[in-house]
């Protein structure tokens, strides 16, 4: 109580009327355009606030899209796989086809070869043989054999007949 004997009347009517007078210029001049400044940034705010959420559900679908086009991708990659490995067996194929066509051409050819050696083999070992009957029956005219002397001679016939 004694703070309030202290202070006189008119010194607190004077300050309540200089508020009131202060309170009513400063909403005049500066409230509006301060509760402005505040409604902007307020908007601005939101403004940003709602970009962001767009920000983040255009990222949300991107994701989306990127996740479903890599596992396309991996599709992809996994179809020219076997496309590749198909390709591959398909060459090994017609590789080992083409390597047997070629195996039974030289078998051919050998056994071409084979028949004419041997056929030439076996006219040789006529001829050889004529030749030594020829001559063995040119020694049986010459000479008188006796029984002795014909197997011998046989006996050398076969010889060289063997040896043929």
């Amino acid at each position: 109580m004694e703070l309030l004997k202290l202070l006189d009347s008119s010194q607190i009517i004077a300050q309540a009327v200089s508020f009131l007078i202060l309170f009513v210029v400063l909403r005049a001049l500066v409230w509006k355009r301060f509760l402005k400044i505040l409604d902007d940034r307020k908007d601005r705010v939101a403004s940003e606030l709602k970009h962001i959420e767009d920000s983040k559900s255009e990222i949300a679908k991107l994701k989306s899209y990127y996740e479903a086009h890599l596992g396309n991708i991996e599709q992809i990659a996994k179809d020219r796989l076997e496309e590749a490995v198909s390709e591959g067996k398909r060459i090994a194929d017609q590789i080992r086809e083409n390597a047997n066509v070629e195996a039974v051409k030289m078998l051919e050819k050998t056994d071409d070869a084979i028949r004419a050696e041997l056929s030439r083999a076996r006219k040789e070992l006529r001829d050889d043989i004529v030749n030594i009957a020829i001559n063995a029956a040119g020694k049986v005219i010459e000479e008188k054999l006796t029984e002795a002397q014909d197997k011998k001679i046989v006996e050398d016939f076969l010889n060289r007949v063997d040896r043929i």
